[in-house]
């Protein structure tokens, strides 16, 4: 893996944790329903997790001599809290698949830091998918 390759692969992570930050914070201003507050705070409460991870991807990025991207993918739109969590839950499982694959490409490149970090954000976002798959379990 190049340095280049790794710094285009970790703007594309960027990207992702750029669409969490804005998917949780317009879901949770727009949740309905009687389990509004309780959605309320889960989503609210993962901000800060995927702000702090859009940080560290933005200064490594630039370590590496990158720009970071100020682009965030498409939130997919959902009107209801069922469809939001579906839409949450399937971003955390791909940010999961791509930290993972990430961390490969780091050890690869020769980053023990990188794959450390990458490490502990593949067990934010694995926690951050079981909880969401428990709101959606059962669900009436």
């Amino acid at each position: 893996m190049d340095k280049q390759a790794l710094i285009d692969a970790l703007n594309e992570d960027l990207s992702g944790e750029l669409q969490a930050i804005i998917q949780y914070l317009t879901y949770s201003s727009r949740v309905t329903g009687p389990w509004r507050p309780q959605l309320v705070s889960f989503m609210q409460a993962e901000i800060p997790d995927e702000l702090g991870h859009a940080q560290f991807l933005a200064d490594k990025i630039a370590a590496l001599g990158g720009t970071p991207t100020t682009k965030a993918r498409a939130v997919p739109e959902a009107a209801e809290p069922h469809a939001m969590l579906e839409a949450i839950l399937e971003a955390e499982r791909g940010a999961v698949k791509g930290y993972t694959e990430r961390a490969k490409q780091a050890e690869e490149f020769g980053d023990k830091g990188l794959v450390v970090q990458l490490e502990d954000m593949i067990r934010d976002e694995t926690g951050h998918a079981e909880e969401t798959a428990k709101l959606l379990k059962n669900w009436q």
